[in-house]
């Protein structure tokens, strides 16, 4: 009888040890690397990253260090109604590995805040990264999906010495 218990109890630790691994797996994040200039889909929406230079910002904004300015070309590609593109999804890495958060401002009418996305409708926008930035390092991009996108994917976009 008492052998009968242990049977349930190890039984029991293996399939609960099954359904966490499941889970594990199915919410893990899905990093898709790529350089930029090509197409890269994070969930229902399809990016392009390029490098678009330095700049040292307006008369409003300075940077403590210098503006790295990328394009974002994005393309909606679900079957929602919409869904929204925020400047909050974009980190720049540097080769310290230490992210660093989009800065906004109005340095160009395509300035990326808050954008609507809508079904096959593709939109341009920048953003910018306030870093020391050196020419010879290697930097990429972080794209995090946006929480109603609902995905695990996560992008790697490299912009400079890949």
């Amino acid at each position: 009888m008492a052998g009968l218990g242990v049977v349930i109890v190890i039984g029991a630790i293996l399939i609960s040890m099954g359904a966490a691994m499941y889970m594990y797996i199915q919410y893990q994040t899905n990093f898709i690397e790529t350089s930029a200039g090509e197409t890269v889909t994070v969930g229902p929406v399809e990016y392009v990253i390029t490098f678009e230079g330095t700049h040292q910002g307006d008369k409003e904004t300075q940077p403590e260090n210098t503006f790295v300015m990328i394009g974002i070309s994005a393309k909606y590609t679900g079957d929602e109604e919409r869904t929204l593109l925020s400047g909050g999804q974009f980190y720049i890495v540097d080769e310290k590995e230490q992210k660093h958060e989009a800065v906004y401002g109005e340095f160009s009418s395509k300035d990326l805040l808050l954008e609507w996305l809508e079904p096959n409708k593709p939109v341009e926008k920048t953003t910018q990264f306030d870093i020391p930035f050196d020419e010879e390092n290697m930097y990429k991009i972080i794209i995090r999906p946006q929480k109603e996108q609902s995905t695990v994917d996560t992008a790697l976009v490299c912009i400079t010495n890949c």
